[in-house]
């Protein structure tokens, strides 16, 4: 099997390729933990290799990267576009030198905002999916996750976003606060999502004594680890939608990411009269790719 082209996701943390047949059609998927954050800049070739030499056959295969492997700290820098513009344009591809004559890996530059101050990578990608994925599309895209990100798109193009570090205060507070005593297992309580949410977003000036009293609870109260969980989620994502209302107040929005996670900001947005949809992370990943491939500048 020699595949018509190679799609890569390459995070801080993990490494996905998949073999693309014509049409966009997904012949083999691998995946490492050979993630930028552990690479140094000659790091990224063999890592790469490692994953997809089965898939390399006589000539030049092309690979199409997006994601932190164009950072400054990655592979080579692919420098960012400024919004308002199309997510993706294969005239910013960047290629990364490369020793293996069968590689030309070429890398999906970031966008960025220039006030209020902002940058992506790897999500302007997965617009660009959702875009091809659902033709005709304007309002906005929420993609939760480490660094959350809410992108007003207009007639394909990105016309603003901000970021919010929601995910990564989870775990900070999670696993690293005096709060993590409390917050053991993996356990889920709706109620106290809920509750927590609407709190939050009612009184969002008191986030730094809410935040506390899940300590307090689960020391004199018996607040289980699941209920804490919970709350901390729900409290975290309260701010978040507090801060991004003037995007998602009275638009369409859609989902961009992991099942549950997803889910837990369609909740959240529901209850407060904004219907989203939810569309999976990794279609949305190719389909952005694909759009890359499609464009004559991807095959010279």
């Amino acid at each position: 099997m020699k595949p018509s082209w190679i799609a890569v996701d390459w995070g801080t943390s993990n490494l996905r390729a998949w073999a693309m047949g014509p049409d966009g059609v997904v012949l083999d998927h691998a995946e490492s933990a050979d993630g930028m954050g552990k690479l140094t800049h000659d790091g990224f070739e063999p890592a790469l290799l490692g994953l997809i030499t089965p898939w390399l056959g006589a000539g030049t295969t092309t690979v199409i990267a997006c994601g932190m492997v164009g950072s400054r700290q990655g592979w080579h820098e692919a420098p960012y576009r400024t919004v308002p513009c199309t997510p993706l344009d294969a005239s910013g591809l960047i290629t990364a030198p490369t020793a293996d004559p069968r590689l030309h890996v070429l890398l999906a530059p970031g966008l960025r905002q220039l006030a209020p101050a902002d940058v992506m990578r790897g999500e302007e990608t997965q617009i660009a999916g959702a875009l091809a994925l659902t033709p005709g599309f304007d309002g906005v895209l929420c993609l939760p996750g480490t660094h959350s990100k809410w992108a007003h798109v207009s007639a394909g193009e990105v016309v603003s976003f901000q970021t919010f570090m929601t995910g990564e205060m989870f775990a900070l507070l999670s696993e690293h606060s005096v709060l993590r005593h409390g917050m053991q297992g993996s356990g889920w309580d709706d109620a106290a999502f809920d509750e927590a949410l609407s709190d939050t977003l009612s009184r969002p000036e008191k986030i730094a004594a809410r935040l506390f009293s899940l300590r307090a609870e689960g020391l004199i109260a018996g607040l289980s680890p699941a209920s804490a969980r919970s709350r901390l989620s729900g409290l975290l994502i309260g701010i978040e939608l507090a801060g991004a209302k003037p995007y998602w107040l009275g638009q369409p929005i859609a989902l961009i990411g992991a099942e549950k996670l997803a889910a837990a900001y369609a909740r959240a947005l529901k209850a407060q009269g904004a219907d989203a949809h939810i569309l999976n992370a990794t279609d949305c990943t190719l389909a952005g790719l694909a759009t890359l491939a499609r464009q004559p500048e991807a095959t010279r």
